[in-house]
């Protein structure tokens, strides 16, 4: 049947422009386990082609894993996602598959995938994707055998060349592309070539690294790898780059960014447009580098727009510099004609008319001139000032950015593992009931502290947050509460209008989302309520107002007196220089509102 859905989907493929749109399709009729093992098996080129189909295909395959309940499964659907998923939720998701490969031992498949995981932490952590990745070899060695560990030496080359120690490096690539020899890969074998090129290339013996590239685009080509052709025409670029020869660079990386823009590669399509910046960039033709910039910036991380900008900037000064130059050579081409014409004009005039004149035009000249030289020092002023400024805003962004880093990579990771080893407390001994819903109690907490920590850290990383940015955050816990609470159907809504006046800082909005997210926690743990209302409504201009009200069995206001929940909402109400209200009887539900919120 594997077999047959395979044949039957070629058929449907070769009739559509979509390889994974026609996937999608072709395997409805499949069995559950079917669809599961064909997503998790797609080509590497067919996912870089589109990665954000493949994505939605990778979630089906998790959803049916857990509806037939194979953990195996499972755990190799959450091995496809991490791939196409950001750094931060594919390092949770490998996590969550080795704790399944390791229940299982199925020690090659957590080998496997420690080294992805040191992979993933290579830009972050590099000490600690090393302790991974070596940790996951040494498993591969032990209990796989030759076709899973060739990549994985070939990647540790990679690595090795990041820390600069090409010698090691060299050594990893050969032992890998021997390897892949042996096993007549042909798929493997020009990668291989491509990675001994990028050492010598390193090394700057552009002879070697040539003679490989030429080797590895030849079999490429061959192969009508389209993604392995592109990715040869920029390892081009890379040698003529690294020789100085920018011109020829261009020519290639043209070539690369050519063939990624048509086939959808989003990595090497940034690649080729963050080079292409920078060989223009040298060559002096700032247009175009500023055309290259301005699409890498497009593509490149959101945490390094900052210094992207930095860059535009630079280049969008040097290209209006030209500019002005150019009309200044103009300017002085023309005042020297008219000079002319005054000074023929003038000797034509005797005596005290002739100096009055010429006295008269030279203080002309020299008034405007320093006219001229104040206009140019108050705007050198202007934009010193700016820079002062833009520098420290970029100070202070990196500041808060390495914060949050530092909170989601140390004590999320910390907070991760705690969990993890919780798991395995419960899974590897018997333990006594009442110890389990104590370790029970312990994971839940520890799971409800890191959604604090993403929370907050969503805060640290916005200069100011929007209405779509406070919309999407609630909307995210509601369906999570809504999925946690079956029972209680919450409906939330916001005035339109919003979206064009609410911006609020990073502290205040922080202090709105809290008091929405106490708000409903408490309605769903004390109102006994069947439905919810979440309300955003604008009170103005210059102020809006949330209410989020229950029809559940409410209270007795002057009876009751203020929890720790009421009492935190209260003062993030006044701490935002809004107005807080209960409204609440018994029967007949309860509404909460903050009014007058500030925009601003």
């Amino acid at each position: 049947m594997l077999f047959f859905a395979f044949l039957s989907f070629q058929s449907v493929s070769s009739q559509n422009t979509k390889y994974l749109d026609s996937l999608a399709r072709a395997i409805k009729h499949s069995s559950k386990q079917e669809q599961i093992q064909i997503i998790n098996t797609v080509p590497f080129d067919k996912i870089e082609s589109d990665v954000k189909a493949y994505k939605a295909l990778a979630d089906q395959a998790i959803l049916l894993s857990l509806d037939i309940g194979d953990s195996l499964l499972l755990a190799d659907s959450y091995v496809s996602k991490a791939y196409v998923t950001n750094n931060k939720e594919s390092i949770k998701l490998y996590l969550d598959a080795i704790r399944i490969y390791e229940r299982l031992h199925l020690y090659g498949k957590s080998g496997d995938m420690y080294t992805r995981l040191g992979w993933q932490l290579k830009y972050r952590d590099f000490e600690k994707a090393i302790m991974y990745y070596r940790k996951g070899m040494h498993e591969l060695e032990k209990h796989q055998g030759k076709t899973i560990i060739d990549p994985v030496y070939d990647n540790y080359g990679v690595l090795l060349g990041m820390k600069k120690d090409w010698d090691s490096a060299l050594y990893y690539h050969e032992k890998s592309l021997k390897l892949k020899k042996q096993l007549n890969d042909s798929v493997g074998i020009p990668f291989g070539y491509a990675h001994l090129a990028n050492v010598y290339l390193n090394q700057k013996k552009f002879g070697k690294a040539l003679k490989y590239l030429d080797s590895s685009l030849v079999i490429r080509k061959k192969r009508h790898d389209t993604y392995g052709v592109t990715d040869a025409y920029l390892y081009y670029g890379d040698l003529y780059f690294s020789k100085k020869d920018y011109k020829n660079a261009v020519v290639y990386y043209k070539k690369g960014y050519g063939m990624a823009l048509e086939n959808h590669y989003f990595p090497l399509k940034k690649y080729a447009a963050e080079y292409l910046y920078k060989s223009n960039d040298s060559l002096g033709d700032y247009k175009a580098a500023l055309k290259y910039n301005l699409i890498f910036n497009q593509l490149k991380d959101s945490v390094l727009n900052i210094e992207t900008n930095n860059k535009i900037s630079e280049l969008e000064i040097q290209f209006q510099t030209e500019n002005k130059e150019k009309e200044i050579l103009s300017q002085r081409a023309d005042l020297a004609e008219k000079e002319l014409d005054i000074n023929q004009k003038n000797t034509q005039i005797i005596g005290l008319c002739v100096l009055a004149l010429v006295l008269a035009l030279l203080g002309y000249l020299v008034y405007n001139q320093q006219r001229l030289r104040n206009l140019q020092l108050k705007k050198e002023g202007e934009l010193k000032e700016a820079l002062i400024k833009i520098e420290a805003q970029n100070k202070l962004q990196e500041q808060r950015l390495e914060i949050s880093r530092d909170l989601h990579d140390n004590i999320g990771a910390q907070l991760t593992f705690i969990i993890s080893s919780l798991d395995n407390l419960k899974y590897g001994f018997n333990l006594p009931d009442k110890l389990g819903k104590k370790l029970n109690a312990i994971s839940e907490f520890t799971i409800a502290t890191i959604y604090e920590l993403r929370d907050t850290i969503w805060a640290m990383n916005k200069n100011e947050i929007s209405f779509e940015d406070l919309r999407s955050r609630i909307s995210n816990f509601i369906d999570k509460a809504s999925v946690a609470s079956e029972a209680v159907k919450i409906n939330f809504s916001a005035n339109p209008k919003l979206q064009q006046t609410l911006k609020l800082s990073s502290v205040k909005g922080m202090n709105v989302y809290r008091i929405i997210q106490e708000a409903l926690n408490n309605a769903l743990k004390y109102a006994s309520a069947n439905a919810i209302h979440v309300l955003l409504e604008s009170d103005g201009d210059k102020s809006f107002q949330i209410s989020i009200q229950d029809d559940g069995k409410g209270f007795d206001l002057n009876a009751v007196e203020y929890g720790n929940g009421l009492k935190n909402m209260k003062k993030r109400a006044e701490e935002i220089e809004a107005k807080f209200k209960i409204e609440s009887g018994l029967g007949d539900g309860t509404t909460i509102k903050v009014t007058n919120i500030p925009n601003s």
